[in-house]
C-alpha cells in the first residue's frame, strides 16, 4: 500500500473546510476494519486512509504547518500502513468504568504479545507489538497498542483462494477467538495485502 506523502495532504486551511465530511466518510470506512475479540479487546485494522484522517488531525490540533514537521508526522503515521503482507492494527482494550480499567491493566500485562490472527492451515501470526516504544510497565499494560501481524506468501495465497480467517487472544487473564472473521472486514483485509 503506497504510503502518504505530503502531496497527500490538506492545508490546514482547506482541512477546516473539508474536515466534517472526510471524517464522515472516515467513520464509516472503520466500520469495516474493527474487530472485537470477546468483551474487552477491539483491534481497528489501519490503512491508509484511517492513516490520512491521523496525521490531518494531529496537523489540526498541533497547529503544524512547517515542511519538517508535517514529514515527522508522515515518518510517524506511515508506519502504521500495511506493507503488502501485513496487517498493521491499533488495539484498544476497553473497559468503561475507569477503576475497573485501571485493575484489569494490572492483570493484563503481555497482552499484546498474545494477540493473533489465523490462516486455517497455518500456524498462528502472534502480533509484533509496540514496535515504536514500550507500552507496559512492571505494574501495567497500556490500554492502547499499536501492532503488526507478519504473513507469508503462502497465506496470501490462500486467503486469496478462500481459506478461513481466525483471530484471538490466548492471555491468561483474557481468552477469547472469533472465528472466521467474515463479511466487509474480511473484504477489507483481503484488499490490504498484495
Amino acid at each position: 500500500m503506497r504510503k502518504l506523502e505530503r502531496k497527500d495532504l490538506w492545508s490546514l486551511e482547506e482541512y477546516a473546510e473539508k474536515r466534517t465530511a472526510f471524517r464522515g466518510q472516515v467513520m464509516a470506512h472503520k466500520k469495516n476494519r474493527n474487530l472485537q475479540i470477546g468483551p474487552h479487546v477491539r483491534l481497528l485494522f489501519e490503512d491508509r486512509l484511517t492513516m490520512q484522517y491521523q496525521v490531518q488531525e494531529m496537523l489540526r490540533a498541533e497547529r503544524i504547518f512547517e515542511a519538517e514537521n508535517i514529514q515527522d508526522e508522515l515518518n510517524t503515521y506511515n508506519a502504521l500502513i500495511p506493507g503488502g503482507r501485513n496487517w498493521k492494527a491499533t488495539m484498544f482494550i476497553e473497559f468503561e468504568d475507569i477503576a475497573v480499567r485501571q485493575q484489569a491493566l494490572t492483570k493484563l500485562i503481555g497482552i499484546e504479545d498474545k494477540t493473533w490472527m489465523r490462516v486455517t492451515g497455518y500456524d498462528p501470526m502472534y502480533a509484533v507489538a509496540d514496535e515504536d516504544m514500550a507500552r507496559e510497565n512492571a505494574d501495567k499494560t497500556s490500554s492502547v497498542h499499536f501492532m503488526r501481524f507478519e504473513l507469508t506468501l503462502v497465506m496470501v495465497r490462500a486467503l486469496q483462494t478462500g481459506a478461513d480467517l481466525s483471530a484471538g487472544v490466548s492471555h491468561a487473564n483474557y481468552n477469547y477467538s472469533v472465528a472466521p472473521v467474515a463479511g466487509a472486514l474480511r473484504a477489507a483485509l483481503l484488499a490490504d495485502l498484495d
